[in-house]
């Protein structure tokens, strides 16, 4: 295996390329390393980089300058796998890292092209990348570190380079679970002790005690992270124990009604009922509540519900009548979170949301269940009818959701379609890669 590395600054990489299973890896014969610098391949006093086009000072490596380097090196090692670095490439994980190893291990050679100053002229990554690599949505003074990162982890799926397959294997991010907590000696240390299930030498509690720890601290601080890997029916009834639980509220007063939007009551559905209900039900949610102060309202929905949970309506359709039976009937939002609060033993976290774009300090976005979640308390997700929540209820809530939004200017949802979004959004799985 050959990595060659094309760099403004090669001297960065003399201790790196001595160090631990980086220097051990070329000691064993596994990989070559060839470094070389950018300025090897120009005439003395020739320039490397040269001035970007148009308004804006910066300066970039020249195309003819990356084109000699590569050519140079692919004539010596053979065809390789090419990866430049750049804030605007594709975001390095765990998976990619994979992908790419299996790719150079097929052709045997790769070449990294970290860049400086503004980067590469972008003709030299449009025909020379195989792949473009960022990692992390910020910026650097040069893709050096980046580079000495991508080594790093690139080799840990090098057959031979880590010991023990297994590591890799087990390594966080390697699923969609990150790795379990670990101890060594001592057994008590400033007070913190080693669990006794470690030391119990029960294999198989072991091995649960740690998948347990793992779901655990995977949904506390990389939910994103995990749902969107492929999970087995374990992971999932793991996740489920450490997510904490969730309801819905749909408020049929206290919403913004009329012309002059005033504060009101509107009418239940019997779609909002069965499909926000059937939402609800997909996506692991407690209890659905509908909220109406209007007797004759109540009195339509409790017949709604009577109906699909016994009968003709239950035999007609017992999916149905499934998620149905989670659906409470409230006459306020107060009451509500009363109900909540005697089942849960605490108030929830309120989480309003809106079509309409709020300047807040409490707005959330799609992916910041963990700040949410680190209370440990239940969340109650509250819809509204009509044009909106009335300002009432925005001023109860902990945190308002930012908006669902298309790349047009219609935002026109259903208040059903909207349920379905936020829970997707919010609680769904969502799978990057099949394979």
């Amino acid at each position: 295996m050959k990595i060659s590395i094309l760099s403004v600054f090669p001297e960065l990489y003399t201790n790196f390329l001595k160090t631990s299973l980086v220097r051990r890896a070329a000691e064993k014969g596994i990989v070559e390393y060839s470094l070389d610098s950018f300025s090897s391949f120009v005439k003395p006093k020739e320039r490397i980089d040269a001035p970007i086009f148009g308004p804006g000072a910066g300066m970039l490596i020249k195309p003819e300058v990356v084109q000699r380097a590569i050519e140079t090196k692919e004539k010596k090692f053979g065809k390789a796998f090419k990866i430049f670095f750049s804030p605007q490439g594709k975001k390095l994980d765990q998976n990619l890292l994979r992908e790419i190893s299996e790719s150079v291990q097929k052709v045997g050679h790769v070449i990294l092209l970290p860049s400086r100053y503004e980067g590469m002229d972008c003709r030299a990554e449009d025909h020379y990348a195989d792949e473009i690599i960022s990692v992390g949505d910020f910026v650097l003074m040069g893709g050096d570190l980046p580079a000495m990162m991508f080594i790093e982890g690139f080799l840990r799926f090098i057959p031979g380079v880590v010991g023990k397959a297994e590591s890799v294997q087990m390594d966080s991010f390697s699923g969609p679970l990150v790795d379990y907590p670990s101890y060594c000696e001592p057994i008590d240390w400033n007070g913190y002790k080693v669990p006794d299930i470690i030391r119990s030498g029960n294999h198989e509690k072991i091995r649960k005690w740690r998948m347990s720890q793992a779901a655990k601290k995977t949904v506390e601080s990389h939910f994103n992270w995990m749902r969107s890997n492929r999970m087995t029916q374990e992971h999932k009834e793991l996740a489920k124990e450490f997510i904490p639980n969730h309801y819905v509220v749909l408020m049929h007063t206290d919403v913004l009604v009329g012309k002059e939007k005033r504060s009101g009551e509107t009418s239940v559905t019997s779609l909002d009922i069965h499909d926000i209900a059937r939402s609800a039900g997909t996506f692991g949610v407690k209890n659905y509540f509908i909220v109406t102060p209007l007797i004759d309202q109540q009195k339509i929905v409790k017949k709604m519900l009577d109906f699909w949970v016994s009968g003709v309506g239950l035999e007609y359709n017992k999916s149905r009548a499934q998620s149905v039976k989670n659906v409470r009937l409230s006459d306020g939002f107060d009451s509500v979170v009363k109900v909540i609060e005697e089942k849960e033993g605490c108030k929830p976290l309120v989480v309003a949301t809106s079509a309409k774009q709020y300047d807040v300090s409490n707005l959330i976005s799609f992916y910041d269940q963990e700040k949410v979640w680190a209370s440990k308390k239940p969340v109650l997700l509250v819809f509204g009818t009509g044009q909106g929540l009335s300002e009432s209820i925005l001023k109860e809530a902990d945190f308002i959701l930012t908006p669902i939004e298309g790349f047009s200017d219609y935002n026109h949802l259903s208040v059903r379609s909207a349920a379905a979004i936020v829970l997707d959004r919010w609680l769904g799985i969502n799978v990057k890669k099949v394979k």
